[in-house]
C-alpha cells in the first residue's frame, strides 16, 4: 500500500484528531475546488416487484453466465461437496444474511458479533470494499476503474469519503480493493484467501443493495463472511440498471449516507485499535 496514505491518520496521537484533520483539509478543498454531487437524496424506490422476483435464481445465473474468468467456476468445484451443500442452506433461508440498518451481515448476526471475531483473532485479515458507483465524478484514478490514489493532498481525493477510509485503516493487516464489477469482488476474496493461507479472512464492502440481495448466496456458498454496507443515491433498482453498472454505465451518485459513513468509521476505529493492539 501507498505509505504516504496510511501514514495520514498515523500523524496523530489519536483517531479522533486525525478523522478532525482530514475533515478539516476537507473542508478547505471544497472552497477551493467543490466537486459535482448530490445535493439532496433522490426518491428512488427500492428494488422493484419485477426485478425481485426470483431474484435469488436469477442472481445464481448471472453468476455463471458472466465468469467471464473461470475463476469463480474454478473455486467452486474445488470443493464439490461443501460448496453445493453450503449454497443449499443458504438457500433454504428465507434470508440469507441478518441486516441492521444500512449494515447486512454474512455469517453474523450483528455489528457486537462481527466486533467480537475482530477481537478473538489478532490474525485475520479484513478486506475492505468500495464500489465504483459512490466515486466523485471527478475522481483522477476513472470512477469504472480499480484503481484510487487516495492522496489525501489531492483536490479531489481529500474530499472522498473512500480515501478517508483507506487512511483511516491499518497497513498490516487491511486489503481495500476498488470495485467496478461483482465478479471482482469475489474474484478479490478467493486471491486474498489464496495469497494468506490458514489466515481468516473478512470483509466490508459498499454496494447497493441490489447487489447485497442478488450475492448473498453466493457469498455463502463460499464461507465468505463480513458486512456488506448499503449505497444510497442514484442506486440500481433494475436488472437492467444493473447489468448497465457492470459495463461502465453509471451516470448518477450513489454515496453512503452520513449515519453510516460514521458507522463505519467507528468500526474501522476499533479494527485500527486492535490491530495496534496485536504488534
Amino acid at each position: 500500500m501507498n505509505e504516504k496514505v496510511i501514514k495520514f491518520w498515523d500523524k496523530f496521537p489519536s483517531g479522533e484528531e486525525a478523522e478532525a484533520a482530514w475533515q478539516a483539509n476537507a473542508r478547505s478543498l471544497r472552497q477551493q475546488h467543490p466537486l459535482r454531487e448530490l445535493k439532496s437524496l433522490p426518491n428512488l424506490p427500492g428494488i422493484t416487484r419485477k426485478t425481485r422476483k426470483n431474484l435469488r435464481w436469477k442472481a445464481l445465473k448471472y453468476i455463471a453466465q458472466h465468469d467471464a474468468s473461470g475463476i469463480t467456476r474454478r473455486a467452486f468445484f474445488a470443493k464439490p461437496i461443501r460448496h453445493p451443500i453450503n449454497l443449499l442452506r443458504s438457500l433454504l433461508r428465507k434470508k440469507p444474511y441478518a441486516r441492521d440498518g444500512d449494515f447486512f451481515f454474512y455469517g453474523f448476526k450483528s455489528e457486537a458479533e462481527f466486533r467480537a471475531r475482530l477481537q478473538a483473532n489478532p490474525e485475520l485479515i479484513l478486506l475492505v470494499g468500495f464500489s465504483y458507483c459512490h466515486k466523485p465524478f471527478e475522481c483522477p484514478s476513472g470512477r469504472f476503474s480499480d484503481q484510487c490514489m487516495h492522496d489525501p493532498d489531492h483536490p479531489v481525493c481529500g474530499q472522498c469519503f473512500i480515501g478517508k477510509c483507506v487512511h483511516s485503516l491499518p497497513a498490516e493487516r487491511t486489503v481495500p480493493v476498488f470495485i467496478p464489477t461483482v465478479h471482482y469482488i469475489s474474484e478479490s476474496m478467493l486471491a486474498t484467501v489464496a495469497r494468506n493461507p490458514g489466515k481468516e479472512i473478512l470483509f466490508v464492502v459498499t454496494a447497493c443493495e441490489l447487489t447485497l440481495e442478488m450475492f448473498s448466496d453466493g457469498g455463502n456458498m463460499a464461507g465468505f463472511k463480513g458486512i456488506g454496507v448499503r449505497l444510497d443515491g442514484v442506486i440500481c433498482n433494475t436488472m437492467r440498471a444493473f447489468e448497465a453498472s457492470e459495463v461502465g454505465i453509471k451516470p448518477g451518485l450513489t454515496v453512503v449516507v452520513d449515519e453510516t459513513q460514521k458507522r463505519m468509521m467507528k468500526l474501522f476505529s476499533v479494527f485500527r485499535h486492535l490491530s495496534a493492539m496485536a504488534k
